[in-house]
Order: C-alpha cells, then sequence, then structure tokens
C-alpha cells in the first residue's frame, strides 16, 4: 500500500509519553513514508528532554523511517498571540531541518488537539487529527502525571520503569530481608490493579555464593580433597563488582515490566557494604554502580535483634551481624534517601513496610507542572 503522504510531523512535549501518543505517531508511521517526531520539554519539567527523547527512539527503533529528535522549549503557550506561535513553530524547524528527513517538505501534521488547524496551516500540511475527544485512548499525559497508578496500562515499559517506586530492603545475614522483601510484594500482589504486576528482584550474591560453593565443592572433590565450606570460599573485588553490576540489571528489568512498586531484596548499595564486609574496602567501581542506580524510594533496614540467626550452609557471619546493622544505619543516615528501620515479629515488619509504602503512594509524585 502506498502511503498517502511523504512527511509527517508528530509534536509533543512527551511528558510523559503514553498511549495516546503512540496512536499518533503510529498512525503517521503507516501515513507517511518519513515521520518525524519533535519532542519539545521546558526546563521546569521534572522529566528531562533527554530522557523523553530516549523513551520515543526505544518504542520506535525498529521503526527507521520514524526519526525521534528534541528540543528545549522554554517559550509560554499561548494560542492567541502570534509570535508566540512564530517562535514555538520556529523551534520545530529547527529541529526538522537538523533532523534525517530535512530534505523533504512536511505535508502531513498529526495531533488530538484543537490546535492541529493553526500548525498544519503554518506548515502548510494537511491536518490529520486523531482522537481528539479521547475515546479511544482515554488518556492524557495529565492524567498520567496526576495519577500514574490509575493510568499504568496507558505506559511503556522503559516509562513505567521511570515511575516504579523502587523499596529496597537490606540487612545484615539472617536478618529477615529475604523473608521481608518477599513477603511486601506478595501484599501488594493482592491488592490486584497494577499491583498485581509487582516484582520481587532477588539477591544475586547469594545466587553468587551458591554457585562458587558448588565449584570449589567439584574441583577438591576432582582432587579428593576435603569438601569445602562457605567459610572456605574466596571473594574479589571483582565479584562484588559483578555483583553491583548483575543486581542492578536485574533490578532494572523488572522495573520495565513490573507494577508502580518495585521490591528488592538488596542493591548495589548494600553491596558496598557486603564488599568492606568480605575485603575490608570498597572500591570505585562498586561507589560507581551504587551511584549511578536510579532513585531509591524507600530503604527498610531489617535489624538483627528480634530474628535468630538460622545457619543455612551458606552464612558465616552471626557475631558480626550488630556491626553490619550499625554499618548499614551509617551508610543510610550519609545519604539523601528515604529509610526505616524495621522491627519486631514476621507480621510486625510486614505491617511496617506496608504502611511506609503506602505513605509513599499517598505523597504521589509530584512532578512539575509543565511550562503552558
Amino acid at each position: 500500500m502506498t502511503a498517502p503522504f511523504d512527511h509527517g510531523l508528530v509534536i509533543g512535549k512527551f511528558y510523559p509519553p503514553h498511549a495516546g501518543h503512540h496512536f499518533l505517531v503510529r498512525t503517521a508511521a503507516d501515513s507517511c513514508r518519513r515521520v518525524t517526531v519533535v519532542v519539545m520539554a521546558a526546563d521546569v519539567e521534572s522529566v528531562p528532554l533527554a530522557q523523553r527523547v530516549g523513551w520515543m527512539r526505544e518504542a520506535y527503533a525498529d521503526r527507521p523511517q520514524v526519526a525521534i529528535a528534541g528540543i528545549v522549549d522554554n517559550l509560554p503557550v499561548d494560542y492567541s498571540s502570534d509570535s508566540v506561535w512564530a517562535g514555538h513553530v520556529a523551534l520545530m524547524r529547527e529541529v526538522v531541518a537538523a533532523g534525517a528527513h530535512a530534505a523533504a517538505p512536511v505535508d502531513a501534521v498529526f495531533t488530538s488537539e484543537p490546535y492541529g488547524a493553526e500548525l498544519a496551516r503554518r506548515f502548510g500540511a494537511a491536518d490529520v487529527r486523531l482522537d481528539g475527544a479521547r475515546e479511544t485512548f482515554a488518556v492524557s499525559a495529565t492524567a498520567v502525571r496526576n495519577d500514574p497508578v490509575g493510568r499504568w496500562d496507558a505506559l511503556e515499559p522503559p516509562v513505567r520503569a521511570w515511575f516504579a517506586r523502587r523499596v529496597v530492603v537490606l540487612g545484615a545475614e539472617s536478618t529477615g530481608t529475604t523473608t521481608l522483601s518477599r513477603d511486601l510484594a506478595q501484599a501488594l500482589r493482592t491488592r490486584g490493579g497494577p499491583h498485581a504486576l509487582t516484582r520481587w528482584v532477588p539477591e544475586y550474591g547469594r545466587e553468587l555464593t551458591v554457585a562458587k560453593l558448588a565449584v570449589a565443592r567439584a574441583l577438591a572433590a576432582r582432587r579428593d580433597l576435603p569438601e569445602p565450606t562457605v567459610f572456605d570460599l574466596e571473594w574479589s573485588d571483582a565479584d562484588f563488582e559483578a555483583v553491583a553490576a548483575r543486581q542492578s540489571a536485574q533490578e532494572e528489568r523488572a522495573a520495565r515490566d513490573g507494577g508502580p512498586v518495585l521490591v528488592c531484596d538488596t542493591d548495589a548499595l548494600a553491596t558496598t557494604v557486603w564488599q568492606e564486609r568480605y575485603v575490608g574496602r570498597t572500591t570505585e567501581a562498586v561507589h560507581i554502580l551504587a551511584n549511578a542506580m536510579p532513585p531509591r524510594a524507600l530503604y527498610l533496614l531489617t535489624d538483627h535483634e528480634d530474628v535468630p540467626f538460622h545457619e543455612d550452609g551458606l552464612r558465616d557471619g552471626e557475631k558480626l551481624r550488630p556491626w553490619m546493622t550499625e554499618r548499614f544505619r551509617t551508610v543510610l543516615s550519609a545519604r539523601d534517601v528515604p529509610w526505616q528501620e524495621v522491627r519486631g515479629d514476621r507480621t510486625t515488619r510486614l505491617q511496617l513496610a506496608l504502611k511506609a509504602v503506602d505513605r509513599l503512594l499517598e505523597e504521589g509524585w509530584r512532578l512539575a507542572v509543565p511550562l503552558g
């Protein structure tokens, strides 16, 4: 089928991009031989321009005819002002002229807004207006900003990952971190709706410990040596760098297909403490990975006092639990991040965690009002 238009234009703030935006871009891509999408963001807004451009490029990576570009637009919105109109359009033309489809004049403008007619007129292009009443996709960027949870199904995976409130449970060995993080994720899933998608990110360090011990035992058996225990394992800086990197990668994958809250059993910040505990220092590489993590919404520190030490063949630090608990307190207090220590039995800890998560959700995301 021959496309009826040569070069389609889609403009918007994409703050954030949602299903309605993607309807516009898909329609343009199906109707034009080439498409330019212009992301226009103001400095006062909470999601950076580069972030929005990245989201859109990822969404259309399989459509080479769709070119995504962005520009900062700090001009006010005033549909009655010819000079304001001229300023906005000049920025759009600047992006188009610098883009992959600069040689082809824009002959179709795709919008879902009343301003579409004037925008199309200024480009000398056809006015393709879609879903102005929001009946096909009952969503808007304003609605998403005000209630991301209620519009979760309108968001693509990378946008969900950005919005996900990341709750990290950490603590010394055998202090109930895995139990609490699993219980919290399951309790959120039972709420249904978007929360039914709640993901739990397991501790990669434990997985690595199991693997290292299995390899060490296999080598010992082959050499007819005594079977090693967890106390015989050797840990290197490279091990902890791998743990931090793998933990963050697992977290990001889970955030993309999960719900509004992501529950993590440890993270790269906790790895800095574990590295210190096993090799006596934290390397710059692990610090860099910890500092590169997306924002943490909340840390929950499990205290060791209420949990008897359980030896499962993978633990070796019963006497170090008080030191590690205090070290976690120090590390968390030094960072600009919310954290809460949880004590009590299993039920009490879960109740405390759920109350803390509910406070996060009640606070909302507090995104800045777009310039307009």
